[in-house]
């Protein structure tokens, strides 16, 4: 019970983190400049670090899922550390760093996907099913397309974040009330 109550405080902390970002990339989507960078950056960092704990906290160490998902939290928080500490150089590589970022939580997602059927339900693992392979797309597309990345980067992004953060609301709200019950 006490794991689901942090997975699900976790999940709930991230997707608000999410949303914020995501309204502050929509309200202002010519805005990727050192703020932004800013801003990015510590969303990767606590991402990172929740998909981290929740390598942790799923006490299972060996095997595909945790792995994946322990070297996508690790990626995400050097992304986010970077970001932070070189937000000028931030400011040129986001074409790079943001598709990968993208990728890695995106997978790290997808890597956990069998609990959120089991705990979250149906609903919550369709809609998961469906916003990450369409971040993993944008992500790719971002990857490819460093011109497309920086031009559409604001509308695409900050609408992909607000939905990413819903999702992970409405997951971190399914894991507490299903840890309340017990």
């Amino acid at each position: 019970m006490k794991r689901r109550t942090t997975i699900g405080w976790s999940c709930l902390l991230s997707g608000l983190a999410l949303l914020l970002l995501g309204s502050f990339t929509l309200l202002y989507p010519g805005s990727m400049l050192r703020g932004a960078v800013l801003l990015y950056g510590a969303a990767a960092l606590v991402t990172g670090v929740v998909d981290i704990l929740f390598c942790i906290r799923l006490e299972t160490h060996t095997g595909f899922a945790p792995t994946l998902s322990l070297l996508s939290g690790i990626l995400s928080v050097m992304s986010g550390v970077m970001l932070l500490v070189y937000p000028d150089a931030g400011q040129w590589i986001l074409s790079l760093l943001f598709p990968i970022w993208f990728l890695a939580h995106c997978i790290s997602q997808l890597s956990r996907l069998f609990l959120v059927r089991l705990y979250a339900g149906r609903g919550t693992y369709v809609l998961t099913l469906i916003l990450d392979c369409l971040g993993i797309m944008l992500g790719v597309a971002m990857f490819f397309s460093p011109g497309f990345s920086l031009a559409a980067a604001g509308t695409l992004i900050g609408s992909y974040l607000l939905c990413l953060g819903g999702g992970s609301v409405v997951w971190g709200i399914e894991f507490l009330r299903k840890s309340s019950e017990e």
